[in-house]
């Protein structure tokens, strides 16, 4: 599996800083993934730490991986994904 693939994956918002409009999100995988503020998918531009989200990632500058999409998910739609 490649850590760029465009697929849907599932993990949880460790960090976000609104000032700053960055975050952090963990994959059930245990990868972490970069994002900003503008990746969240209802429009907001706000999340806890803690949400359940659904999202996608791409490469970014670097060689890194970042969120593309990132969208709040209920906790079981997320088990069963």
């Amino acid at each position: 599996m490649a850590n760029g693939s465009r697929r849907p994956r599932f993990g949880v918002v460790t960090q976000f800083d609104p000032g700053r409009g960055s975050g952090v999100v963990v994959s059930r995988e245990g990868t972490e993934f970069a994002f900003h503020a503008t990746a969240i998918g209802d429009g907001s531009r706000k999340i806890l730490p803690g949400t359940v989200v659904s999202f996608t990632v791409a490469a970014a500058v670097g060689g890194r991986f970042e969120v593309l999409v990132l969208i709040p998910v209920e906790a079981d739609k997320a088990a069963s994904g």
